[in-house]
Parts: C-alpha cells; sequence; structure tokens
C-alpha cells in the first residue's frame, strides 16, 4: 500500500501558531507530513533557513510527543519548486493553510496552476479561527519595530517569541535591516 505523503510547504518565517495549527490537522489525514522550508523570491528572510528549520523541528517535536499516534512530521529545507519538492519526495498532496477568503482566491490560482504542470492535488485546510488573521510579516512587522511580543503569546510559540526578543536586542541585526528597508519604501 502507498503511503500518502503530504507536503505543507512555506518560508515559515517565522513559524506561527496558525502553521502548528494546520500541521495538527494534516496529521490526521496523511501517514506523513513533511514540512518542506524554503525560501521565497519574492520576499527577504529575517531567519536564516538553519534557523528556520531548527525552530520547526523543535516545535514538531512537541507536537508529535502531544499525540503521537497520528502521523510523524519531517521537517526539510528545499531549493527551486514545491512541486519538484514535492515529487522528489513521493507527496500525493501538498498542503495549503487557508485563513480568509483572500488566501483562498491566491491559493487556488496556484492550486490549479500546480495541478496543471505537475498533476499534484493540493489540499486546503482551513486554520483556527483564531488565526485568521495571523501571518509571518505581520510578526515580522510587530518585532522589527519594538512591538512587545509577549502580546503575541497566542500567535506565536514562546520559542519563537524568544528568538524573536533576542533578536530585537541585536543592534544592526537582520529585524534592523527590515526596519531600515521598510522606511525606504
Amino acid at each position: 500500500m502507498t503511503a500518502h505523503i503530504a507536503i505543507y510547504a512555506g518560508s515559515f518565517d517565522p513559524i506561527t501558531s496558525g502553521h502548528l495549527d494546520v500541521v495538527k490537522r494534516a496529521r490526521g489525514m496523511f501517514d506523513k507530513v513533511i514540512i518542506g522550508i524554503g525560501q521565497n523570491p519574492d520576499k527577504q528572510s529575517l531567519l536564516p533557513c538553519e534557523k528556520r528549520v531548527a525552530l520547526a523541528k523543535a516545535l514538531v517535536e512537541e507536537l508529535v510527543s502531544e499525540s503521537p499516534e497520528l502521523a510523524p512530521v519531517e521537517v526539510t529545507p528545499y531549493e527551486g519548486l514545491t512541486v519538484d519538492f514535492a515529487k522528489a519526495s513521493g507527496a500525493v498532496a501538498l498542503i495549503r493553510g487557508i485563513r480568509n477568503v483572500t488566501d483562498l482566491a491566491a491559493e487556488t490560482q496556484l492550486a490549479i496552476t500546480n495541478r496543471q504542470v505537475a498533476n499534484i492535488e493540493t489540499v486546503f485546510i482551513v486554520t483556527g479561527e483564531m488565526y485568521a488573521f495571523t501571518s509571518s510579516s505581520l510578526i515580522r512587522q510587530i518585532a522589527a519595530l519594538g512591538g512587545d511580543l509577549e502580546r503575541l503569546s497566542n500567535l506565536i510559540p514562546p520559542l519563537v517569541i524568544e528568538t524573536l526578543q533576542t533578536m530585537q536586542k541585536e543592534d544592526g541585526g537582520p529585524l534592523q535591516s527590515l526596519i531600515q528597508e521598510n522606511q525606504m519604501d
């Protein structure tokens, strides 16, 4: 019998509780879930890929230990097209988290393209309502502008809060670059 493997790909910069909610839901639908951490060429990353992978692995380990009977989760960095990564991983589907109608419109277009180009289906998982307005880019903005990250504890895991708080204290670090970049726009 063929294992039903799904790829949940994204930049996860940083990973949020909404992302983990989607993974949790997907674990009940597939035999294995692979979180593919890639680089979006349209976005400047805040966290280096190695750090995003390390954060995801630590948080997934916690998630899996809470429900060990569900599908295993692997965290893997990748480069290139997501559909190529999915095919190389033996995936039968791509997972996409949906927060709202705006996400649905954009993700539907991408799903149709992926089906046409690579003959791979996309499964949409609607995130929990408490995460409907959470995005990594919003978290990055709040962190870059010196926002109180503790107030986001319902949206991002403690490990991510700690990581971003450490970055807020770094002079000339990636958060400072993000502030300067946004002031120029």
